[in-house]
């Protein structure tokens, strides 16, 4: 049975400063307003007609989440590193979480959107099981949302990407069509919206936070010659992302990109990259949109090829 702790980060750094790095980085989006049902849950979805209005002046000018970076190994075992001043991690003294053997798809989570204290934090994470359940922990005991989620092949949260203050859940079918279910407050979802086709064109999809400034969660996606492309978030569920726009080439020296969030304390979220030789490198998060990252930075130098997924 797979267990998790750690969630509950009373040792994570508030916001914290860190020197700049050096950039060498810097696309079209589909949209439709269309919902269809998708796998099953436990509850039915609530309304939605609302749920933009109600909450979108405060999310908007949300920061991205700060957060842990967390890897699971092959042995199901999730090890946590927190962030420390000047952009590095440390891991923590102990695992987050064991058993996870059974378990893809990894996102970390803020299910109910509340400001903790002066920052943003994922108080949880979701995870796909082998069977194509779809479980979420915050901690306690795990939550099974529903079956059917084998027919994706990439599942991420890049956080509230539907306009309100939970964060949102993004999943790609085996046709290469986008879907979005939003975040309902309680680690629930709703139906899901068709976001658009072609997203197989991407080898790595990532993001979990706002990248550009304007308090939009956006998404990155590299294509399969190793061209990194930005989509920058809306805030509009039916058309969560505008058109792309290119970043830059040479990302296939990666063979996994990923976004745990906010880890250098300035509300930007952070892109992190492992190379073939299991080296961790990140690009932090600028604020802008015509050059979105920074230059790369090692944060680990080796072993990291030993975690199977990391979120």
């Amino acid at each position: 049975m797979a267990n998790s702790s750690g969630l509950k980060r009373s040792g994570l750094l508030s916001r914290v400063t860190v020197a700049a790095i050096t950039a060498a980085l810097v696309g079209t989006s589909t949209a439709a307003v269309a919902a269809e049902p998708g796998p099953t849950f436990n509850r039915p979805a609530a309304q939605q007609s609302d749920r933009v209005s109600a909450a979108a002046a405060s999310a908007a000018s949300a920061p991205a989440p700060l957060n842990n970076l967390y890897g699971v190994n092959s042995a199901g075992t999730v090890w946590g590193y927190t962030p420390v001043s000047g952009g590095g991690i440390q891991r923590l003294a102990r695992e987050s979480g064991t058993g996870w053997t059974s378990y893809k798809h990894f996102n970390q989570a803020d299910a109910d959107g509340r400001l903790e204290g002066d920052w943003y934090h994922s108080d949880g994470w979701y995870a796909v099981r082998s069977d194509g359940r779809l479980n979420y922990t915050d901690g306690g005991p795990l939550r099974d949302l529903g079956g059917g989620w084998n027919m994706y092949n990439k599942v991420l949260s890049a956080s509230n990407t539907g306009g309100a203050s939970p964060d949102d859940i993004l999943a790609r079918d085996n046709s290469g069509v986008l879907w979005h279910y939003l975040g309902l407050g309680n680690a629930a979802l709703s139906q899901r919206y068709r976001v658009g086709g072609g997203w197989d064109a991407y080898t790595q999809i990532a993001g979990k936070g706002d990248v550009t400034g304007d308090g939009r969660a956006d998404l990155v996606a590299r294509d399969r010659s190793g061209v990194l492309w930005l989509y920058k978030g809306t805030g509009d569920y039916r058309a969560p992302f505008s058109a792309r726009a290119r970043v830059g080439g040479g990302w296939n020296m990666y063979n996994y990109l990923f976004s745990p969030g906010d880890l250098t304390g300035d509300g930007r979220a952070e892109l992190v990259a492992r190379d073939s030789r299991g080296a961790l490198w990140m690009y932090k998060g600028t604020g802008r949109a015509s050059v979105p990252y920074s230059g790369r930075v090692q944060i680990g130098t080796n072993g990291w090829n030993g975690f199977r997924a990391m979120f």
